[in-house]
């Protein structure tokens, strides 16, 4: 790891966990109640990451404010029922990964655009609430990803510089999070974000496998 590093600040979906289906579905069925063109996975997929009314705006630009409201209400509505159904996983590699990073001493929090209600269930769910030590969810911020705002929050509350910190994603909204902060930042290809993608944002360093975060080096 970066010899200066301390607070390594990790996305959620796609990037810890494998909820790619379960967004994806939800998504769809978001579409079909109201009466939206159903768009296939893919196209989907590219919105992972950004706050629901804004990844609906993205889907479906026709959407005004009010229509992308009510698609995001009506998205947590389904995804409850949904994640009963499609339960997610964490990738490979992650828990294992993570609980070696804190006992190195690595201050290990999340920042998620998904809602802070659903992001606190699916750390206690996975297992991870004993070594995260906080979660910045998409109602605790003003400007969600790439906006820097969730990575300052974190860098201040936790009291580390931004030469201090990384940030770790699968999308180019984490990469340009993080670089908007002035921190470090990992991409990684397993989750929702090609390499190419990641690579065109300039990201410090891209990895296949979760546990490369643990020999990440400057030079």
């Amino acid at each position: 790891m970066i010899p200066q590093m301390k607070l390594i600040i990790l996305d959620f979906d796609g990037t810890l966990c494998d909820t790619r289906s379960t967004i994806v579905k939800t998504l769809q069925m978001t579409m079909q109640h109201f009466e939206l063109e159903v768009l296939d996975e893919q196209t989907c997929a590219t919105s992972i990451g950004l706050p629901l009314k804004e990844a609906f705006q993205k889907l479906h630009p026709q959407l005004d404010d009010e229509e992308a409201t009510a698609c995001a209400d009506t998205y947590r509505i389904i995804f409850e029922d949904n994640k009963d159904a499609l339960k997610p996983k964490l990738f490979p590699e992650v828990l294992e990964t993570l609980r070696e990073l804190a006992a190195r001493g690595y201050d290990l929090t999340i920042a998620s655009s998904r809602s802070n209600k659903s992001l606190l269930g699916f750390v206690e769910e996975t297992g991870l609430s004993d070594i995260i030590s906080m979660v910045v969810g998409a109602n605790d911020v003003v400007n969600a990803k790439p906006h820097p705002e969730p990575v300052l929050k974190i860098m201040e509350a936790r009291g580390v510089k931004a030469v201090e910190t990384l940030v770790v994603g699968d999308m180019h909204y984490d990469i340009n999070m993080g670089r908007n902060a002035g921190a470090y930042t990992c991409g990684v290809t397993y989750g929702n974000g090609s390499r190419e993608e990641l690579e065109g944002c300039n990201a410090d360093f891209v990895i296949d496998r979760f546990s490369e975060l643990i020999s990440l080096n400057l030079n």
